[in-house]
């Protein structure tokens, strides 16, 4: 369409019209971890606000995570057919094929586009401007976008300094073409990296660098590895940089914004960056201490959690930021849509104790297994 006497043609936006999470069943709460690391609940709190977090069963991969949530949000969007499928994690199921077209083909989805984003943390941020350039771009009408990550498979359960801070998850959105002023369009991005830091967040065994040296890697190098303070330092000042350039872009000022949803990597960095916004605390959208850090799902599972408890209102304004391992960070804005929620919402058992009374999840209940706590 060329321009004319109605305006210049604007492209299509990406809008969210399908959202879904899942978790394993099985639960690790902070008693459990105690038993085997030098710590209890308490220390485990008040460094991290988490309280429980869930873990895949032996055998089960991040492509199984990915399916169910990807499943879940096509229902939502009350579709079975996409033009792109895309998942963003850092536990693929294999270094080689890419994850994501096995997922497409589980979901019925053969011959659908597929590929993986590997932006750690912040990988969801990075798919969702990848969905929202195909959508413009014209390549495709509709993109399945899922944030999945199993760390409970690439994190040492000794290391007292990361067991304690992540699960696994998978969180899922649907994507359609759309209008850019309509709600549920998501626009005005910031993304950014720094490589001179991958040493902070890193598993040093795995990749070709090691793998053409000679010799095998140590137990340390094969696991997760993050050296907190200096992450913490980063995360910081990145997710506020970005957070307010992405606001300037918009030409939107803090007290614009009704929800604050960034990664949830754990509690205290979640409140210091709303502080250094100067955005009040109850406006940050925190999931974190149900489920621990769950990487790249955890944007879009606090979404589905905040969606499940009717937290999130048609027409609110929020910004999303997140910050990860590359380093890489990123941030865009979204006014929530009207979106429709599964008759058999509430159907889940009674949750055990320790577990708040709201879901996971806008277009399903979550636990169809049935909830299992271990040690």
């Amino acid at each position: 369409m060329s321009p004319t006497a109605a305006g210049p043609y604007a492209p299509p936006a990406a809008v969210l019209c399908g959202l879904a999470g899942w978790v394993p069943s099985r639960v690790v709460t902070n008693e459990h971890l105690a038993r085997r690391l030098d710590t209890d609940d308490a220390w485990i709190r008040t460094r991290t606000g988490i309280r429980r977090r869930h873990v895949v069963d032996p055998g089960q991969s991040t492509s199984d995570l990915a399916v169910e949530a990807g499943r879940r949000a096509l229902a939502a969007a009350a579709t079975d057919r996409v033009d792109a499928v895309v998942v963003a994690t850092t536990t693929p199921d294999h270094h080689c094929p890419a994850t994501a077209p096995a997922v497409a083909a589980r979901l019925g989805l053969t011959g659908t586009a597929a590929f993986d984003i590997g932006a750690v943390c912040t990988g969801f941020v990075y798919g969702l401007a990848s969905a929202a350039g195909l959508i413009a771009a014209g390549v495709a009408e509709r993109v399945l976008l899922i944030g999945a990550d199993t760390y409970s498979t690439i994190v040492d359960p000794l290391d007292r300094a990361n067991a304690i801070i992540f699960g696994d998850g998978a969180g899922a959105v649907v994507l359609r073409a759309g209008h850019p002023a309509e709600p549920g369009a998501v626009g005005h991005f910031d993304l950014g990296s720094d490589g001179a830091h991958e040493d902070l967040i890193m598993v040093a065994a795995g990749g070709s660098r090691q793998r053409s040296r000679p010799g095998e890697p140590s137990r340390q190098d094969r696991h997760f590895a993050m050296r907190g303070k200096e992450v913490y330092r980063h995360a910081l000042t990145r997710m506020a940089e970005s957070a307010r350039a992405t606001l300037s872009r918009a030409g939107w000022k803090i007290d614009d914004i009704d929800h604050f949803v960034p990664h949830q990597a754990n509690l205290r960095i979640l409140h210091s960056v709303a502080d250094d916004l100067g955005l009040p605390r109850e406006r940050c959208v925190t999931h974190v201490e149900s489920v621990g850090n769950t990487g790249a799902a955890s944007i879009p599972l606090a979404l589905a959690d905040a969606a499940a408890r009717r937290a999130l209102r048609p027409g609110d304004r929020l910004l999303l930021t997140a910050f990860g391992g590359g380093l890489t960070w990123g941030s865009c804005l979204l006014t929530w849509p009207t979106l429709p929620t599964s008759a058999h919402l509430h159907e889940q058992p009674a949750p055990p104790r320790e577990q708040p009374t709201h879901l996971y999840g806008p277009s399903a209940h979550l636990y169809d297994q049935g909830e299992r706590t271990t040690s």
